[in-house]
């Protein structure tokens, strides 16, 4: 049986481990990672082997050669282009005429692969996917099989609302050469995003064999640290070069020409490679060192890889961190947990390097320096950039205008040269200030901005929805936290980023790929000044002007100092509404209300809204997006009442089509809208989603479970100043107070709850709960969904929190909070039994 090692990538994500490496050769333990890699295929009797090479190839095959003092055959296949996983091994076919096996040269893994090859024969299949289970299962591709362990569905790295199991694609499988016919010639094709799906869309014998045993994809800087932990702790066997010193109770390995100093203190396992030099009263502990390295006496490493010709003079201080190939560590430094330190580096005596600092190669750091971010690269930022379409970070402390200057130069280099972007913001200085470094970002990648200046987001989607250009920026002072501001990138059509546009830019931002314009064509700025009138003539479009103005009511609202103050009470005075508006100042240096404020404000709302007799009031959030209504006798709809309420106001004024809502939604919302003749669509929590939804012709509303409403006749956006137009004039045409508008509405009992659940956990309860429904009418829209007759319950993993949410929704209050109790219950036991 032949093999076929992946080794291709350009390791963007190890940077700088992989700066001038490829990924397959940094060291593991003092051996390039492949080599791993092929000594576990030799295990198994698989010594002809295929290596599928891209980003530096010839290091891979100086090392190897021909594979003949390893004991096995090498063939070395170089497309001439990125082809993806599928369509580089289709370059390979020529050599791959019998069954042969597929699996990643950087991985780290102990699986039994005969037991792969004998469950593939057995069954007679066409492809096997190696699974295993894991706790946080979002990076990678999540596969779904019946109990034949035939493969019925994938989730491509999914969100947590879509992560129904922890079981994983590991990227070893088991093909049989007429996959081939299914990969075409020449394109870019992928083994998960193309290939599979085709197969499984086809019916083919498609299986997925679980197995266990290690598995570590290594794919950062974090895992390859955890990656040697785990080596050094005995979870995965490894060959190690270096034999065991006869020392008792200590576990030291150590090559040719070593020289231990006297009272060295050696800790845990320790690896130290050929004529390496460790002096008197150096303390190691859990490590692994190179060869050819120094290291001066009272020099501490606690769990650190260090490679080769490495010199560490007195004193220094290193825990948790990689030390690259010809690096000096001057006298006295330290170095905290997480750092990275490239090649040819020299770092001066005294210094500090800050936790989880990167230093790219050859850089000098100059004695007593504080090294607090990456150098070369910038500062470190989260895991991710993007959370959902946005961007949040502490105002210049995390989002500084350095940092905002290169995120828009990334996002523009994402963008076609010469196009154009819409740019606006919130009232706040903070906001203006970063806005304009993020457009100089822009310019200088050959991308022009026009500038809509203070506007709310819903106009800036609104002018997107139109024509001319190719996506929107807006940025605004965090609600939840004042200290923050919140960038939101929306596309061409006025909807949210979507995840590949989000990581598109990420990458760029990371690997500093800009695309740097011309000293002549750099991008320039328009203002937009009557984008607002644009955006007033359509709002009097979606409504009808004669009813409202014949009405004429009084209404109250709260406008949170943002925006939307200087713009909605105008049309509706145009729309003749009397309104009294609260906080309709702009305060610049303030800013909006916060949210810890927001309870106060709608008991004050409340209050007035009864004092003055007005028809309602509405509280409008700094974004314009999002309303909580307070009907006329003063009581403040919850977000379980409202999506009703506006949902049988449309259907009062005589709408026909569907409606859009989460599948947290309450399910009264099909019965009336069924009464009526009307459908209900539900969808993702997501916003994108529910936007994606409304964009159907025959969607006449859309709406959150937050007080957020889209009405497509007008734009398929969240809009809160349309939504409180609408209302009035929906109330208008329904003749009643809104306070009896849910009278003939049958009632129902919704409840949510939240369980704490680290990320780590949240795949294996997701699993349980998939475990727990297969008996049960279930669906898996978003979350697990499980149905007890008109009774109901949610599980949903939260996207940004360490939370997973529980919702129930019952006819009898004591049903809801039985079902919610049940179900809060299960998932707080499954959590304690996974292992931590």
């Amino acid at each position: 049986m032949k093999a076929v090692i992946m080794a291709g990538g350009f390791g963007t994500r190890m940077q700088p481990l992989t700066c001038n490496l490829p990924k397959p050769m940094v060291p593991l333990v003092n051996r390039p990672i492949m080599l791993h890699i092929v000594e576990l295929l030799k295990k198994y009797q698989i010594t002809d082997l295929v290596m599928l090479l891209y980003h530096q190839p010839s290091m891979i095959k100086n090392f190897f050669r021909d594979g003949a003092d390893l004991g096995v055959r090498i063939t070395y296949v170089t497309p001439l282009e990125d082809m993806g996983t599928a369509g580089a091994v289709k370059c390979a076919e020529k050599y791959l005429d019998e069954r042969f096996l597929i699996i990643s040269g950087d991985l780290l893994t102990d699986f039994n692969l005969q037991k792969v090859i004998d469950f593939h024969e057995t069954n007679k299949a066409l492809a096997t996917i190696t699974l295993t289970s894991v706790k946080d299962p979002l990076q990678f591709g999540v596969v779904i099989t019946d109990k034949d362990k035939r493969i019925t569905q994938f989730l491509e790295k999914p969100g947590w609302g879509e992560v129904i199991s922890d079981t994983i694609n590991t990227g070893i499988y088991v093909l049989e050469p007429e996959i081939f016919k299914y990969i075409p010639e020449g394109e870019n094709f992928d083994f998960s995003q193309d290939l599979f799906p085709l197969l499984l869309k086809k019916k083919s014998q498609l299986f997925g064999f679980p197995v266990k045993g290690y598995w570590r994809d290594i794919g950062n800087t974090d895992s390859y640290r955890e990656a040697h932990h785990d080596i050094l702790k005995g979870k995965v066997s490894v060959k190690v070069d270096e034999p065991k010193k006869d020392l008792v109770g200590k576990d030291l390995r150590i090559g040719l020409d070593v020289r231990l100093g006297e009272g060295t203190l050696v800790e845990g396992t320790v690896v130290i490679g050929d004529n390496t030099q460790v002096k008197a009263g150096a303390q190691i502990k859990d490590s692994v060192i190179g060869r050819n390295c120094t290291i001066e006496p009272g020099v501490k490493l606690s769990r650190c890889v260090i490679w080769d010709n490495v010199y560490i003079k007195k004193g220094a201080k290193i825990n948790d961190c990689v030390i690259c190939n010809n690096v000096s560590v001057g006298q006295s430094t330290v170095m905290e947990e997480g750092g990275v330190v490239a090649d040819d580096t020299s770092i001066g005596e005294e210094s500090y390097i800050k936790r989880d600092v990167k230093i790219w190669p050859r850089k000098v750091i100059e004695a007593g320096s504080t090294v607090t971010g990456n150098l070369i690269w910038g500062e470190r930022w989260k895991k991710s950039l993007f959370e959902g379409e946005m961007i949040k970070g502490l105002t210049n402390i995390e989002l500084t205008p350095e940092f905002v200057a290169k995120l828009g130069c990334a996002y523009g280099t994402s963008l076609p040269k010469g196009s154009h972007v819409l740019v606006g913001r919130d009232a706040t200085l903070s906001s203006r200030m970063l806005k304009r470094s993020f457009l100089g970002g822009i310019l200088s990648a050959g991308v022009n901005v026009r500038d809509i200046r203070m506007v709310s987001l819903p106009v800036l989607r609104y002018k997107l929805r139109t024509f001319g250009e190719v996506g929107g920026v807006h940025f605004r002072q965090a609600m939840e936290d004042p200290a923050s501001t919140e960038i939101v990138f929306l596309d061409a059509d006025g909807l949210d980023f979507s995840s590949s546009m989000g990581k598109n830019v990420e990458r760029i931002f990371y690997k500093e790929n800009f695309r740097r314009a011309h000293h002549m064509e750099p991008g320039g700025i328009t203002e937009l000044p009557q984008v607002v009138d644009f955006y007033r003539e359509g709002f009097f479009r979606g409504l009808d002007q004669q009813l409202i103005r014949s009405d004429g009511a009084k209404v109250v609202i709260d406008f949170n100092h943002s925006v939307a103050g200087q713009i909605l009470p105008q049309i509706l005075n145009d729309l003749g509404c009397e309104v009294i508006g609260l906080n309709t100042y702009l305060d610049e240096q303030r800013g909006s209300k916060s949210a810890d404020e927001k309870p106060n404000s709608l008991l004050q709302l409340s209050k007035i809204v009864v004092t003055l007799e007005a028809r309602a009031g509405f509280w409008l959030d700094p974004t314009a997006e999002e309303v909580v209504l307070v009907d006329e006798t003063g009581k403040v709809y919850p977000e379980a009442e409202l999506l009703p309420l506006m949902t049988a106001l449309m259907l009062r004024s005589g709408a026909k089509g569907a409606f859009a809502v989460p599948v947290s939604a309450p399910s009264v919302i099909e019965q009336i809208a069924g009464e009526n003749g009307c459908s209900v669509r539900r969808t993702k929590s997501a916003e994108r989603s529910m936007i994606e939804a409304a964009i159907s012709p025959e969607v006449v509303m859309a709406g959150s479970m937050g007080g957020r409403f889209a009405f497509p006749k007008f734009q398929a956006a969240f809009d809160g100043m349309f939504t409180i137009a609408k209302t009035i004039e929906l109330s208008a045409s329904a003749g009643l107070p809104l306070s009896r508008v849910l009278n003939d509405v049958p009632r129902s009992t919704f409840l949510q709850g939240k369980v704490p659940c680290v990320w780590e956990k949240k795949g294996g309860v997701m699993r349980k709960m998939s475990e727990d429904s297969l008996e049960k009418e279930a669906s898996f829209i978003d979350g697990i969904k499980v149905s007890f007759g008109q009774n109901w319950v949610l599980v949903l993993p939260d996207q940004y929190q360490p939370v997973i949410h529980v919702f129930s929704e019952a006819k009898e209050p004591k049903t809801a909070q039985k079902l919610l109790d049940e179900y809060m219950q299960k998932v707080d036991k499954w959590k304690k039994e996974l292992p931590q």
